[in-house]
């Protein structure tokens, strides 16, 4: 008799509403001078083409205060490839964490973005990321589970997009 395990989907979906335009939500999130403005900071770089590179550049500050930490940082952080984009509606890429080794073993996920106006000028923004029982530390990670357990690591998705709607509907993001 032989026995198989099936990973079980963990995936991970937030949602949050924000007063701006596609084309704005759209240009924050794909273009490397406005993402380094939020979150967790960085230069995100895309080519925007089905199989481009997808590659999150770690800025000085960033790194500096990893080493500060004592966990030093590789130039790119999150790597991948495009899968589909679709301007301003809907971006999916492949995303793999650099900074930390299980993470690397576990590969590579997909996050996917999908923006829906609202008719007001406001859209929806929702951000997927597809996850297994294979990806535990990364879903930990990116839920800010570890942050909350003491374990560092920051509050996940759900700080990034909250940033995000800050800086966009603010012009500062929460931290500044």
């Amino acid at each position: 008799m032989t026995t198989s395990s099936v990973a079980q989907d963990t995936s991970q979906i937030y949602q949050i509403y924000i007063k701006a335009e596609p084309e704005a939500i759209w240009e924050a999130l794909t273009d490397p001078e406005w993402t380094n403005r939020y979150g967790y900071t960085g230069f995100a770089h895309y080519d925007l083409r089905p199989g481009g590179k997808y590659q999150v550049v770690a800025n000085e500050e960033f790194k500096a205060a990893a080493d500060a930490a004592g966990f030093p940082c590789p130039d790119v952080v999150v790597d991948g490839e495009v899968i589909e984009a679709d301007p301003p509606k809907r971006l999916v890429t492949t995303w793999r964490m650099l900074m930390d080794p299980t993470c690397v073993s576990e590969g590579f996920t997909v996050v996917t973005h999908e923006i829906e106006p609202l008719g007001n000028g406001a859209c929806k923004l929702t951000l997927t990321h597809k996850l297994d029982s294979t990806h535990a530390t990364i879903s930990q990670l990116v839920s800010g589970r570890m942050d909350a357990e003491g374990n560092g690591g920051g509050g996940g998705h759900a700080w990034v997009l909250s940033d995000l709607k800050s800086l966009l509907e603010t012009g500062a993001g929460l931290a500044g």
